[in-house]
């Protein structure tokens, strides 16, 4: 028998990433908690930039992201040419492994950390390197004790899902002070727009005058933009000229591009979908609390539930399903006694608190 192709060693050794979860058999529209999706949607804004971009889905997009490059830079006042625009952060993620990463490298990122560090890191056949979270937070003592002389890059959330914890901006300080110049610090602050702690801030500030900090966000969370996939990097100059060597030249599409430009503008969509999630979270927390369950305190637009055990959370998942409400279970993230849970709109809510009360009782 012929031989088949191989792919390179430890591709299959990968877990792939598997994403929220979005159907229920029997159920024709579920409500959809599972991936910490904004529960507004989309701005009217967004939408109707969408919409006019249909004339032009025939032309390649801009591979600088121009128009798109020039109003993050005006909106959070960054260099328009120290950013990274991604397919998705994820994107952004995927090419600085790529980059930076040979066989035999290493990431460290915090035990339950995002699990898209790990996958690029793994496919360019580094290793990765955990930090313990016993208090379900990654510290700068934890990351750093994890670096050695392989380590390339560290990855940490703040806010970071699934836990819904986050890093002061004093703690952010201390890790990078503490990492060895040529290794990459990559701050994932993809829930930002979601912290009211008074001692959480953007590290954009930190990482304009350091030669080793990369700072990531998204579109898909407080603009309503995840079908669309759109993520940026705000990096030193020299690391996004290394990338742009490999990024695929048209990695953004026109109408997420379009869509995306409209949506930064769109700050009255932005005010909503901020007050919906600091008027709900606190209520969700507070109600599941007094069910009997505990409640991790989240920084982003989600809680994370822990049960008894594995069991009472598969069960309580399984009762959720039954009421049409999808959640999100993290045993992938080595919490199998968990479920995370998107703020959704207020009868979304109210449903996820009837349910879990219901099933408390029974």
């Amino acid at each position: 028998m012929p031989q088949s192709p191989a792919p390179k060693p430890g591709i299959l050794d990968i877990a792939p990433y598997v994403g929220g979860k979005s159907a229920i058999a029997g159920v024709a529209e579920p409500m959809k908690l599972s991936s910490n999706e904004n529960a507004l949607g989309a701005g009217e804004k967004a939408r109707a930039a969408y919409e006019a971009a249909l004339k032009n889905i025939h032309l390649y997009p801009d591979g600088r992201a121009g128009k798109l490059r020039d109003a993050v830079a005006e909106h959070y006042g960054l260099e328009p040419e120290r950013l990274i625009f991604g397919n998705g952060s994820d994107e952004v993620f995927a090419l600085l492994n790529q980059t930076y990463l040979t066989a035999g490298d290493n990431i460290v990122s915090g035990q339950y950390g995002f699990l898209a560090y790990r996958i690029s890191a793994l496919a360019n056949q580094a290793q990765v390197k955990l930090a313990p979270e016993p208090e379900f937070k990654a510290t700068p003592e934890a990351l750093l004790a994890q670096v050695d002389d392989r380590t390339r890059i560290v990855y940490v959330s703040s806010p970071a899902n699934p836990t819904g914890s986050y890093n002061t901006a004093e703690e952010i300080r201390r890790l990078h002070e503490g990492l060895p110049a040529d290794v990459i610090l990559v701050v994932d602050e993809a829930y930002a727009e979601f912290v009211i702690a008074p001692d959480w801030e953007t590290s954009f500030g930190l990482a304009r005058d350091a030669s080793n900090i990369v700072v990531t966000r998204t579109f898909s969370k407080i603009h309503g933009l995840g079908g669309l996939r759109i993520g940026f990097g705000y990096a030193p100059l020299a690391i996004c000229e290394a990338i742009d060597r490999i990024r695929l030249p048209f990695n953004v599409s026109v109408p997420g591009l379009d869509a995306a430009t409209a949506a930064i503008g769109d700050e009255a969509h932005q005010q909503a979908s901020r007050d919906l999630v600091e008027t709900w979270r606190p209520r969700l927390t507070q109600a599941i609390k007094g069910f009997g369950f505990e409640v991790f305190p989240s920084a982003g637009n989600f809680v994370l539930v822990r049960f008894k055990d594995a069991g009472q959370a598969a069960a309580a998942n399984d009762y959720l399903n039954s009421k049409g409400i999808i959640v999100r279970a993290v045993g992938g993230y080595g919490l199998p006694d968990c479920l995370r849970i998107t703020i959704g709109t207020e009868d979304q809510n109210r449903a996820v608190i009837d349910a879990l009360s219901e099933f408390a009782a029974g």
